[in-house]
């Protein structure tokens, strides 16, 4: 796929656009200073069951579908902190539950869905059905008003699902240097469909996987390794 990447962006980020575009992995690695962790991230548009199955085996983590936040408030879709905050009249322990992260100001999970087309939701097939679903519905969402953008939403998606839902700071990574701001970062100037699939890389010593091994996995997979940093540098400047 030929991208018109701006002259603005290094060559190291338009490698992961053009890694994103093609379906291939892109290891992003956040800061030292925050997680200190390497997310495993897919377009979701070009998600299969064969890279459902890459993200739980050789990551390990949560895999999650970013959308940008703007998309979520035209949709009606709350985050989950709200659903619980909104609860507490009714249930007191859902509000007592709520904690801010120990490594940044907000939490980015929204709901969790199914795509309706699914059985349980769960297998490799249906959570891939989920995500590349949910990849055409932004694009498809970038014309039609709210309203329509909602009662589409509503169709073709269930919940509670196997699939969370990350939503990406208005700002992206000038706000928030999460790797769903930084993944939507790279969708977003390569002109790509504004949905990612994430998923933590997990070690073998009950920790994240160390930095130093992410690159040579993406090298192997054909991928990108990429710092966070080279991406919010990036983004400021194609941004202004």
């Amino acid at each position: 796929m030929a991208l018109a990447i701006p002259e603005t962006v290094p060559r190291s980020v338009g490698r992961a656009i053009d890694a994103l575009a093609e379906g291939r992995p892109v290891l992003i690695f956040d800061a030292e200073d925050r997680e200190g962790e390497v997310d495993l991230v897919y377009l979701s548009e070009r998600i299969t069951p064969a890279r459902v199955r890459e993200l739980r085996r050789e990551a390990g983590g949560v895999i999650c579908a970013a959308i940008p936040e703007e998309l979520a408030r035209r949709a009606g879709l709350p985050f989950f902190t709200e659903l619980l905050t909104e609860a507490a009249s009714r249930f007191p322990i859902t509000g007592a539950l709520i904690e801010r992260p120990r490594y940044d100001a907000r939490s980015a999970f929204g709901l969790t869905v199914n795509h309706r087309a699914t059985f349980t939701g769960i297998p490799d097939r249906d959570r891939a059905r989920t995500l590349t679903e949910l990849g055409r519905w932004v694009t498809r969402s970038a014309g039609p008003d709210d309203r329509t953008v909602a009662e589409e939403f509503a169709r073709e998606f269930s919940s509670p699902g196997h699939v969370p839902l990350l939503y990406a700071a208005e700002g992206l990574s000038r706000v928030r240097r999460g790797h769903t701001e930084l993944s939507m970062a790279l969708a977003r100037m390569g002109g790509l469909s504004e949905s990612t699939t994430v998923c933590e890389m997990l070690g073998d010593d009950d920790g994240p996987l160390p930095r130093s091994r992410a690159r040579p996995y993406a090298d192997r997979h054909d991928g990108v390794f990429i710092e966070g940093r080279e991406i919010a540098d990036a983004w400021v400047r194609w941004s202004e």
